[in-house]
C-alpha cells in the first residue's frame, strides 16, 4: 500500500529514491511502518555465520538487537529521510521500539497459530502478529500491557501455571518483516497490519484468556 507525501504515492517516490539510496525491501518497509502505522523504527545489527554485526565478539543476541551507534527513525519520517538514514547503515536489519505505539504479547509459534484462528472465529479484535524464525508468535496489544501482564494472568487465574507467555514492554525491540533475526531467517506476518489495528491495537485482556488457555495446553 502507498501513502501520500506532497501529493505523490509514496511508493512511487520510493522507488525512485531507494535505487539511488538504500535497498528498496527495507526503505519500502521502513516507510510504511513510520509512515502508515507511525511506529518509530531502528537499524539493528545483523547475524552472518554466528559473528553479528555490531562488531563486539562476545555479543550475547547477535544479530537482534538495535545498532547502538544507529539514531532512530522517528513515526511520521518521510520516504527521504527514511532512504539517508538507512543508507548510512546499508544492510541493518528493521527493528521496532517496544512500549510506545504497542506492547507485545509473545508465545510458541504454535500456540501463537492456534489462539490466531480461535480468536478470529469468536470476532475478538486484533492487531498484527509476527512470526519469527525461531519458532515464536508475537502479538501486538496496547501499550502497558507488559506491565499489566502478571496482574491480568492472576485475576485470570492462570498466575501459578507453567506458560510459555511472555510480554515485552518499554526498553524491547522486536525484528520487523522482512529482516532476518539472528542469523535464522526472515521475520514474517502472521497477521499483517490494517489501519485500524495497527495505529490502536487491542487491550491485552481481550486476547489474554485464549492465548494462556492455547499456551498451557500446547505442548511444549
Amino acid at each position: 500500500m502507498g501513502f501520500t507525501i506532497g501529493g505523490t504515492r509514496g511508493t512511487d517516490k520510493l522507488r525512485t529514491g531507494s535505487r539511488r539510496r538504500g535497498r528498496p525491501s527495507d526503505c519500502t518497509a521502513v516507510a510504511e511502518y513510520t509512515g502508515l502505522w507511525g511506529w518509530d523504527a531502528v537499524p539493528g545489527a545483523r547475524a552472518l555465520d554466528g559473528a553479528c554485526s555490531c562488531g563486539a565478539s562476545d555479543c550475547a543476541a547477535p544479530g537482534a538487537h538495535p545498532l547502538g551507534f544507529a539514531p532512530e527513525v522517528p513515526a511520521g519520517a518521510t520516504l527521504d529521510e527514511v532512504a539517508d538514514a538507512w543508507a548510512e547503515f546499508p544492510g541493518a536489519a528493521v527493528l521496532l521500539p517496544v512500549g510506545r505505539a504497542f506492547d507485545v504479547i509473545e508465545v510458541a509459534e504454535t500456540a501463537g497459530r492456534r489462539a490466531l484462528v480461535r480468536l478470529e472465529r469468536m470476532g475478538l479484535p486484533l492487531g498484527p502478529v509476527t512470526v519469527t524464525p525461531d519458532g515464536r508468535a508475537q502479538f501486538f496489544v496496547a501499550p502497558g500491557a507488559a506491565a499489566e501482564l502478571p496482574r491480568l494472568l492472576y485475576r485470570m487465574g492462570w498466575d501459578g501455571a507453567a506458560l510459555d507467555l511472555h510480554g515485552l514492554g518499554p526498553g524491547d525491540h522486536i525484528t520487523a518483516p522482512p529482516s532476518d533475526r539472528g542469523g535464522l531467517g526472515p521475520v514474517r506476518w502472521l497477521r499483517s497490519p490494517a489501519l485500524d489495528s495497527a495505529t490502536n491495537p487491542p487491550q491485552a485482556r481481550l486476547l489474554l484468556g485464549t492465548l494462556a488457555y492455547v499456551a498451557h495446553r500446547s505442548p511444549a
